[in-house]
C-alpha cells in the first residue's frame, strides 16, 4: 500500500497526442497530479475530465503538472479525446491492471457495455521527487474529490508548507 511521504512507483504511459509520459521525468514546480479514470463508458468520468479541462490553467498557475490515465486501449482513448471536451488534458492509455494494483487502485469486472476489467478512479498528488503527498482512491465512479477543493487544498499546502499526512 502506498503511503504519503513514500516514493511512488515510476510510471510510463503513452498519451493520445502521440507522446510518452513518464512520472520520473516530470519536473513540476509544485506537484504532479495523476487522475485515473474508468474509461469512455463512464459518464461520471466524462463530466470530471471535462471539468478538469476548465481547471488546467489554475493547476498550471499553481505549478501542478496534470495527466489523466486509464487502462483503456489506444483506440478507445483516442475516441475519448475526440468525443469529450478535453482537448488540452494529457490523456494516457493502457495503464496495466497489475501496475494499477501496485498503486492501490481498485479493479472492477465489467457489466453491460464496460470492458472486461478496468480501473476504478483515483487521484494522486505527487511531489517533484516522486514522493506521494496525498491520494484519493474510489471503489466506484462516485464520491471523487471536487477539483475546486483540490485546487484550494494545494493553495493551502503551498502557502502553509503543510506536510503530507497519513504516513504512520
Amino acid at each position: 500500500m502506498l503511503k504519503p511521504r513514500q516514493k511512488t512507483p515510476d510510471l510510463t504511459i503513452n498519451l493520445t497526442n502521440g507522446t510518452e509520459w513518464t512520472l520520473s521525468k516530470q519536473d513540476p514546480e509544485a506537484f504532479t497530479l495523476i487522475i485515473v479514470y474508468r474509461g469512455l463508458h463512464c459518464p461520471v468520468c466524462k463530466k470530471y475530465l471535462e471539468e478538469l479541462q476548465t481547471k488546467l490553467p489554475e493547476f498550471k498557475e499553481l505549478g501542478v503538472n496534470v495527466v489523466a490515465i486509464s487502462s483503456e486501449t489506444k483506440t478507445l482513448a483516442e475516441k475519448t479525446t475526440e468525443e469529450w471536451d478535453i482537448g488540452d488534458v494529457p490523456l494516457g492509455y493502457e495503464f496495466p491492471i497489475e501496475a494499477a494494483r501496485a498503486w492501490g487502485l481498485f479493479i472492477s469486472i465489467g457489466i453491460k457495455d464496460e470492458p472486461d476489467l478496468f480501473i476504478e478512479p483515483g487521484l494522486f498528488v505527487i511531489r517533484p521527487n516522486q514522493e506521494l503527498y496525498c491520494a484519493s482512491i474510489q471503489t466506484m465512479p462516485f464520491a471523487r474529490p471536487a477539483l475546486d477543493d483540490v485546487i484550494k487544498a494545494i493553495k493551502f499546502v503551498l502557502d502553509k508548507d503543510y506536510p503530507a499526512r497519513g504516513e504512520a
